[in-house]
């Protein structure tokens, strides 16, 4: 969604931005429910030609992120465990594949892991098991119950769970990227000014009985979390910066942003 008005010239991009050549090829290293991958081609029609900085205050598994390669960038998200793993990447990627190198892919190892309190763990060890567990559990998905333990169970599929070049290729890409754990509203206020672009991929508004598998922490997304989105998505435009956001295609999510254009 974008503003109707707003006369910013939008292209494919064709190369990356930064620091990789277009041959080299960014992955995630982490897949995520609701994860951009498949959509890129179509998101990438939206992107300004130029801007400042790129904030994007929901990372998730970063498929957008890793897929721009912006020269100065902020990334965010409210999962202290994704943070933490998106820095130890950062600073500490070989002391992961270390940790990832002596891990079973089994049910058993796999329940054993799960069952550790991630705040008793060393970060590196914690990211490591966060990557493991996202790469063996059921269908890729990361699900806390309300206390905030991981309760996905095991996947049982056979795929590796480490690649080392997608981990030093994410680890040099995130060389000069601030990375913040905190609420999306707190990082655009702090960080978002005048030719930023930004890239808002909220918790979706729920469409069925059963969308609440995307929640990702022990908070929740409700109605009026959607509406105060779309308030500082407002003043993110009003501000000079140039916004897109996902969302799903419910009929409360098209008259929040009835006076935006919408790309189905």
């Amino acid at each position: 969604m974008y503003k109707g008005n707003q006369e910013t010239n939008y292209a494919t991009v064709e190369e990356p931005l930064g620091l990789f050549p277009k041959d080299i090829a960014i992955k995630p290293f982490l897949k995520w429910a609701g994860g951009k991958t498949q959509l890129l081609s179509e998101l990438h029609k939206y992107v300004p030609n130029n801007f400042n900085k790129y904030i994007e205050p929901f990372i998730g598994g970063g498929a957008m992120f890793f897929s721009l390669n912006p020269n100065e960038s902020i990334i965010a998200d409210l999962n202290e465990e994704l943070i933490i793993t998106y820095r130890q990447v950062k600073d500490a990627v070989e002391e992961i594949i270390q940790y990832l190198k002596t891990f079973e892919h089994n049910e058993e190892f796999y329940y054993n892991l799960r069952s550790l309190d991630p705040n008793e763990l060393d970060n590196s060890y914690r990211a490591a098991r966060l990557i493991y567990l996202n790469k063996t559990c059921y269908n890729g998905l990361y699900r806390v119950n309300k206390k905030g333990k991981f309760n996905v169970p095991y996947g049982k599929g056979k795929g590796s769970f480490l690649n080392e070049e997608v981990l030093r290729n994410a680890s040099e890409f995130l060389a000069d990227t601030t990375i913040v754990n905190n609420d999306y509203l707190a990082v655009l206020n702090e960080f978002a000014t005048e030719g930023d672009f930004i890239f808002l991929d909220p918790p979706y508004y729920p469409v069925g009985k059963y969308s609440d598998f995307k929640r990702y922490t022990k908070e929740f997304f409700y109605h009026e979390d959607q509406v105060r989105l779309k308030e500082e998505f407002d003043r993110l435009d009003n501000i000079g910066c140039k916004v897109v956001l996902t969302n799903s295609d419910h009929d409360v999510i098209l008259d929040l942003y009835a006076d935006y254009k919408v790309a189905a």
